[in-house]
């Protein structure tokens, strides 16, 4: 499958946040199922972790799964700790090489406030705005909106953001 190859290929070196002689799960492995997860419309980590469940026959042929579909609370740990900006680049760097541009394409600009992110210290919720490839359902960029500005000042920077 060449969308499979193409993401190992992209998060192949994705750091390893863990230490590995105490891991059951290939990161690698963890990474392919979120992301197959959500793009087929998974909300959540016992989302994701069903999907696999779900479909582990198939994902075996892309992935080693050793110790077969890793928890939603391992997935979770997983991406608590993986770096954030690194797996952003590479995630980047896939949807650019995968994605069709569409005569007439329309791309949206949004945004939003992500739910539950803001921490008990009171720092305030995290705020972005990201740019939508309506015809491919697919978001090109994101940018984080700085403390005390707004929408409008970020966008700037979202359509100049490159990998």
């Amino acid at each position: 499958m060449e969308v499979a190859h193409d993401l190992v290929h992209h998060f192949g070196d994705l750091p390893e946040p863990r230490m590995i002689n105490k891991c059951r799960h290939k990161l690698l492995d963890i990474v392919m199922i979120a992301i197959c997860a959500v793009l087929a419309g998974a909300d959540g980590w016992e989302e994701i972790a069903a999907f696999a469940e779900g479909k582990e026959k198939w994902l075996k042929k892309w992935l080693e799964l050793k110790n077969g579909i890793p928890s939603h609370d391992t997935i979770k740990r997983v991406f608590e700790h993986v770096d954030g900006q690194a797996f952003q680049e590479r995630f980047i760097a896939w949807v650019q090489a995968v994605f069709e541009l569409t005569n007439g394409q329309v791309v949206a600009i949004d945004g939003k406030t992500v739910r539950r992110t803001c921490d008990q210290q009171g720092k305030s919720t995290l705020h972005v705005v990201s740019a939508w490839a309506t015809a491919n359902r697919l978001t090109l960029a994101q940018v984080q909106v700085a403390e005390k500005s707004n929408e409008i000042a970020a966008i700037p920077e979202l359509v100049t953001t490159q990998p």
